[in-house]
């Protein structure tokens, strides 16, 4: 009794790579190099749509299981200033999210590195239904290139700052990390990493990167949210397992390592962690440390009662990180007329 052959996607692979796996099959080296162009340049949606390929070798692929890798909208919400925010189905029927951020200058896409998420942050709406499974590499480019098609502009920016915990998804994370820098031109100093912290992952991204990526020139942030442990474990209930000494230091191990200052994220949530003394005991947590605060105004989520600070008390937390030396930047709040907060558009169409 004859079994359907698993999915073997063709998205995320390099033009080496699928100019051998041609060959393997039979076909000169130069098919390999036409399904990269119609994989990256023209974004194939299916293995039918390349038609520079011999009909016969499409169709004995499709029934070996082949795919290009391509997911499935499911959901598309344009808010009033154009960030535009995409449910995707994945081929075995999970949902995730990415969202693409346009500026006059540059084209912003937060990617999704799992189906859910293990880290249950508080004022996080993905956390609140659990990690359902990581996702693969071309389950990540895609997300990339499904923004381009739909917004019709090239993305100059990638941020791994959407649905899942991308230290718990590496080796899937790097993948996709080279494969847009090489694939698809987009310069590591333009991606972004975003993590809360998970216990000896840090230094293991580091010397990964350095030995399959060549360099880590890709910024590091990480989510602090708070000014002490004790704080830190209310809103990130894992965080009781990674010491805030223990993280700085391996924040450290990885600036040795890389030579790359690290991000440090800090949601501002109204009366809970903003008032001018949690700044003035993030900045002795901080000072000196070559690195970058980027504070983030709440999102609000159904599920929490969190609110969302004032601009007066953001105006007086920033100027304390400012007058104490520590560099510091505000992230504009886009896309709130539409569920902008991670997770919440799935959780609309899951629960």
């Amino acid at each position: 009794m004859s079994s359907t052959p698993e999915p073997v996607a063709l998205l995320g692979r390099s033009a080496a790579d699928l100019e051998q796996w041609a060959v393997d099959q039979g076909q000169p080296a130069f098919r390999g190099r036409q399904l990269h162009d119609w994989l990256y340049a023209k974004g194939a949606p299916d293995l039918a749509s390349i038609t520079v390929l011999p009909k016969a070798w499409r169709v004995a692929l499709e029934e070996q299981g082949v795919t290009v890798g391509r997911l499935k909208e499911q959901d598309r919400r344009i808010a009033t200033d154009a960030t535009t925010k995409l449910l995707l189905a994945t081929n075995d029927g999970e949902l995730i999210e990415t969202v693409g951020i346009p500026t006059d200058q540059r084209l912003t896409v937060c990617v999704s590195s799992q189906v859910g998420c293990p880290m249950a942050c508080r004022f996080c709406a993905t956390g609140k239904g659990g990690l359902q499974r990581s996702l693969a590499t071309h389950e990540i480019v895609d997300q990339v290139l499904s923004v381009r098609e739909v917004m019709d502009r090239r993305p100059s920016h990638v941020v791994f700052m959407g649905m899942g915990e991308p230290l718990l998804n590496i080796d899937a994370v790097l993948g996709a990390i080279r494969c847009l820098n090489d694939d698809l031109g987009i310069g590591q100093r333009r991606i972004t990493v975003s993590t809360v912290g998970v216990p000896r992952t840090l230094p293991q991204l580091a010397e990964l990167a350095m030995s399959r990526l060549g360099r880590a020139q890709f910024t590091l942030a990480v989510s602090l949210h708070a000014p002490n442990q004790r704080l830190r474990e209310e809103l990130i209930p894992t965080a009781h397992a990674y010491p805030y000494d223990a993280l700085l230091d391996d924040c450290r191990h990885y600036l040795a390592v890389t030579g790359r200052r690290v991000s440090f994220e800090y949601i501002l949530l109204g009366e809970l962690n903003d008032a001018p003394s949690h700044a003035a005991e993030l900045a002795d947590r901080v000072g000196g440390f070559q690195s970058h605060v980027n504070l983030i105004a709440y999102n609000p989520i159904d599920e929490e009662d969190f609110q969302r600070p004032s601009p007066e008390r953001i105006a007086a937390f920033r100027q304390v990180l400012e007058r104490r030396g520590v560099a510091v930047s505000l992230r504009a709040s886009r896309g709130l007329d539409q569920d902008a907060a991670c997770g919440q558009l799935r959780r609309n169409r899951t629960t």
